[in-house]
């Protein structure tokens, strides 16, 4: 937990009864320096009762009089071990109500890409619930023939880490009861880094494939070379060409 209990409070609590300056404030209790500011002139925070933080065991009496003596000083919260994991997302994923309409398209993506991903993966991905997960998956959906499968990640219902841990888990997972993968699904759990660092695979073979009855020819594979400028110029005269024609003629 790094920020104090009603950090709101706090903040106003701060600026009524220390010389702390506005950054030190904000800094401490996880807000915007032009907020607490605000708190100061009286425009945010209009009758919030204050939050002592050093009676409430969340900061000592020793970094505040740190803070006022240095206007650059850092204040720490006191630790309390009974805060550790607080932080920590509990229950299913919260989705704004803006993107809610998006999660049928994200869930029909990853049904159809990752189908190696449980339900409960996949609703906590999405934050959905199991039976909306089992309708799009057995296409019973109410809605199924007008959703186009989108990806969760462009969609911004969660980031591409998480989607990548989550597939990660789901192939362990399977190997542990020895499930045997297809080689579509192994190239699709490639990870997002993984796939960046890997170069351009050649479209076309280096070389021309040869059809069968257009072999090239002996006289096609050895073209007349005139890389040296002897064999160029010395060439057979057009004259020497038609006078063998001439000697050959038989009506002579």
């Amino acid at each position: 937990m790094n920020r104090p209990l009603m950090s709101k409070a706090t903040a106003v609590w701060l600026v009524d009864n220390t010389t702390l300056n506005f950054r030190q404030i904000a800094e401490f209790c996880g807000m915007h320096e032009l907020e607490v500011q605000g708190i100061a002139d009286g425009d945010v925070a209009t009758g919030v009762k204050g939050f002592d933080p050093v009676g409430n065991n969340q900061l000592d009496q020793v970094e505040i009089d740190r803070g006022q003596a240095d206007p650059l000083y850092k204040m720490k919260l006191k630790f309390n071990p009974s805060a550790v994991g607080e932080e920590k997302r509990r229950g299913p994923r919260y989705t704004p109500l803006s993107k809610r309409q998006d999660r049928p398209a994200a869930i029909l993506w990853l049904v159809k890409f990752h189908p190696e991903l449980s339900d409960g993966a996949v609703g906590k991905l999405v934050g959905t619930t199991k039976p909306t997960i089992q309708s799009i998956r057995s296409r019973s959906h109410w809605n199924i023939n007008n959703i186009t499968p989108i990806d969760p990640v462009a969609l911004g219902l969660c980031r591409q880490s998480e989607l990548d841990n989550a597939v990660q888990a789901a192939v362990r997972k399977k190997a542990a009861e020895g499930v045997v993968m297809t080689d579509d699904e192994r190239r699709k759990l490639v990870s997002t880094e993984q796939s960046l660092g890997m170069g351009l695979e050649p479209k076309m073979p280096e070389e021309a494939p040869v059809f069968a009855g257009f072999a090239p020819t002996e006289q096609e594979e050895k073209a007349a070379d005139f890389s040296d400028a002897d064999s160029f110029f010395n060439l057979p005269d057009a004259d020497e060409d038609e006078d063998e024609d001439d000697d050959t003629d038989p009506r002579r």
